[in-house]
């Protein structure tokens, strides 16, 4: 998949997310990684007011996402590691990143 390809794939995930549609949210993770992915992260919950993608990048054999979501609860800097797994780019891994600036 090219990088152009991964990143529309990576806003439609973010979309998810924005909506609140966390089904179609989840359907794009690593199923076998549910729930550990989520263990010590902090996620968006509820409404997000706002968001801003930050970097869409390949790091090695996998695909980075970073976005920062303005939320009832703060702010929050959300990455995804992204992994290919049957021909698809999946998200296998969560973890927060510091927002400049931000009162999370």
């Amino acid at each position: 998949m090219a990088a152009e390809d991964f990143r529309t794939l990576y806003e439609r995930h973010v979309g998810h997310v924005v909506a609140g549609d966390m089904k179609a949210a989840i359907a794009d993770m690593v199923q076998e990684n549910i729930p550990a992915v989520f263990e010590g992260v902090t996620v968006p919950r509820g409404a997000v007011n706002g968001f801003e993608i930050k970097d869409v990048r390949l790091e090695g054999e996998r695909q980075v996402g970073e976005t920062i979501y303005d939320t009832a609860d703060g702010v929050i800097g959300l990455r995804s590691i992204w992994e290919l797994h049957d021909g698809e780019w999946k998200a296998a891994a969560l973890e927060n990143f510091p927002v400049s600036g931000a009162t999370a």
